[in-house]
């Protein structure tokens, strides 16, 4: 991995050198544009309406326009020239509680590696202590020319920086979420807890894989070869348009998910052994005291049995 950044945490007169890694990768297929018709290659040029002609990249700058079309060009050195204290610098303004920091709030992950022997002490006496509390740090960061919130947060042995939006750039969900009481059964809430259960044995994070990105694979290959993709072979479970019997849904739910973890050869063993015992109780009869007799439900039992053999042989002789 290459450091995409240099500078020091600095909480108190503490200052900690140290260099950031992005922690996260994304495996996407390099695509381009061209021409549907013959290949031709599409490209972008940064083109000057007045001039009328193309610009090199090192001309161009920023601009704000204002409502009014009045313009404020900014240039690279204008930027440059911020006064950003946190350019080189991971502020710690805070120790929150691990989950104190709504995950909505976080965004890109780098790794903390320490930019000299002797600043490995007091990284891991950070980490030692961070760990120790139960606490993450609310920081400051600048990462090309913009300054961001960042948490601090201890993963595995490593310190990790996480960048954060700002509170006013999250969104209220006010309005969104459902309108009214709903009596909620405590069957269904069973029934809805056992499903998540199910859904959660033998889950393996790290057997998850992108089935888009391999179709989208195969699709360049053929392409490339000049064959046929392969067929794909979806399976896509009918969703209902309107859930009528919630109670019937989270069985067929349940039941699916249990089918799918190969449990469903055990529970048709297990069903093909419940009929004598339900017959058994379909067919008992009740006694003076208003329970069923055993002896009574066998005794019918036998005798239905013995007429079934009969009238099976009086039409086999027929």
């Amino acid at each position: 991995m290459r450091s995409s950044w240099k500078g020091a945490i600095t909480f108190g007169l503490v200052s900690i050198p140290v260099q950031l890694f992005p922690a996260t990768e994304e495996h996407n297929v390099p695509l381009h544009q061209v021409h549907e018709k013959d290949g031709g290659r599409i490209r972008l040029k940064r083109y000057c309406e007045l001039e009328e002609r193309e610009v090199p990249y090192k001309e161009i700058a920023k601009a704000y326009e204002a409502p009014d079309g009045r313009q404020a060009v900014l240039t690279d050195q204008d930027m440059a020239e911020l006064p950003l204290p946190s350019k080189k610098v991971i502020d710690v303004l805070a120790f929150v509680d691990v989950d104190e920091i709504d995950p909505l709030m976080l965004s890109k992950a780098y790794y903390l590696q320490t930019a000299t022997p002797a600043a490995a002490k007091p990284y891991v006496l950070l980490r030692e202590a961070l760990n120790k509390a139960g606490k993450s740090a609310v920081t400051k960061i600048t990462l090309r020319t913009r300054e961001s919130l960042a948490l601090l947060r201890v993963h595995d042995d490593i310190l990790i920086l996480q960048t954060m939006l700002w509170p006013d750039e999250v969104r209220t969900s006010e309005g969104l979420a459902p309108e009214g009481r709903f009596d909620i059964r405590p069957q269904e809430l069973k029934m809805a807890t056992s499903l998540m259960d199910t859904l959660s044995e033998d889950f393996d994070f790290q057997a998850l894989h992108d089935d888009y990105k391999e179709a989208l694979d195969s699709l360049v290959v053929a392409r490339l070869e000049g064959t046929a993709p392969a067929a794909a072979e979806e399976e896509r479970a009918e969703t209902p348009d309107n859930v009528v019997d919630l109670m019937a849904a989270l069985t067929a739910s349940v039941e699916a998910a249990n089918k799918g973890h190969g449990r469903a050869a055990s529970g048709r063993k297990s069903a093909a052994r419940k009929p004598a015992a339900k017959t058994s109780a379909k067919t008992s009869t009740k006694d003076s005291s208003g329970s069923k007799s055993s002896a009574e439900s066998s005794a019918k039992s036998s005798t239905k049995k013995s007429a079934a053999k009969k009238t099976t042989r009086k039409r086999t002789s027929a």
